[in-house]
């Protein structure tokens, strides 16, 4: 069987993953060659992020080196300092004269309630995914920052399914291709648009069937606490956009999001979504940045639900895979 799409379809795209097993958690580095132009739209009410407030289309710096996606909460964003630490070691960076600084980006999701908290994703991490990034297959599921992640947790983790991390890419004629990639760790269901039908989210007390939240919410129900959660991922193309190009694009690929998760962008999430140009393809195969844009949210839609559906079943936490629920 021929690989599926995935975001290294994307010219120049070097996707890398390091997953630790033992609790499970990980990082996950998207980079090329060359820096490639970003930007970032932040949708969730608590996100941990470093260097995103660079990408914001009138500040200075246009290009980044790499952009990571971690586990671990806040403590998943030591992973950018061990990618730095690899880009600095291969001479990358931006110049500034005396020391080329790598540019380094990314986001983190809490999943320090599956396993052992105290195992979480530190620059080694980040080293060993900077490492690992080629231009193969990208794994999908239950690896890099999706290896720790769950969905369905209005009702408390007890009732939790397992997330995952998606890829896929779609290509234009004239060359032209657009990709994304999605750690899904939401507190929302998920649904697939194509079906309308509930593939993962919060089971109810029988363990046999999905609650669907937004109608309870309806009838006055009140969920629990959730704070562990958040959506992190990328799209890119190899179409030539600029920042604030890019920043756009980031902004409707959130759009994706909203079609499978239920509910989404809430204030315990920190859903956020990175844009990169690689600017590969020819000039004269601009394509307009509203089908750029709407495309990368279509690739994004379909990244959630294969992330899901890719996962493993883990401890308390089942997969969609092994889940038959009696109905739907």
């Amino acid at each position: 069987m021929d690989p599926a799409p995935s975001l290294t379809d994307v010219d120049g795209i070097l996707v890398g993953h390091h997953t630790l097993r033992r609790r499970p958690t990980g990082c996950t580095v998207i980079t090329s060659s060359n820096p490639f132009v970003a930007g970032v739209d932040v949708r969730g009410g608590a996100p941990g992020t470093r260097e995103t407030e660079l990408l914001r289309p009138e500040n200075s710096v246009d290009k980044v080196d790499a952009i990571f996606l971690a586990g671990g909460s806040a403590f998943g964003l030591d992973a950018g300092t061990g990618v730095s630490r690899f880009l600095e070691e291969n001479g990358r960076g931006f110049d500034t004269g005396v020391a080329k600084v790598p540019i380094v980006c990314g986001a983190i999701l809490f999943d320090l309630n599956v396993g052992d908290p105290g195992i979480r994703p530190d620059a080694k991490a980040g080293y060993e995914a900077m490492r690992a990034a080629n231009r193969g297959f990208v794994a999908e599921g239950n690896v890099g920052a999706g290896a720790g992640a769950t969905v369905g947790k209005m009702m408390g983790t007890e009732y939790a399914m397992r997330g995952g991390l998606g890829s896929w890419s779609i290509a234009l004629a004239g060359g032209v291709k657009v990709g994304a990639l999605v750690a899904v760790n939401s507190v929302g269901n998920i649904v697939d648009p194509a079906t309308g039908q509930t593939i993962a989210g919060t089971r109810k007390k029988s363990g046999k069937s999905f609650l669907n939240a937004m109608i309870e919410m309806r009838r006055g129900f009140r969920p629990r606490p959730f704070r562990g959660n958040t959506v992190i991922g990328v799209v890119a193309t190899n179409a030539r956009l600029t920042k604030s190009e890019c920043t756009k694009v980031a902004q409707m690929a959130h759009d994706g999001l909203a079609r499978c998760i239920y509910p989404s962008h809430m204030p315990w999430d920190g859903d956020t979504i990175f844009a990169v140009s690689t600017g590969g393809a020819a000039r004269r195969n601009k394509v307009d940045i509203g089908i750029i844009g709407a495309l990368a949210a279509d690739a994004m839609a379909i990244a959630v639900v294969r992330g899901v559906l890719k996962a493993k079943s883990w401890g308390d936490y089942p997969a969609a895979s092994a889940f038959e629920p009696e109905s739907r």
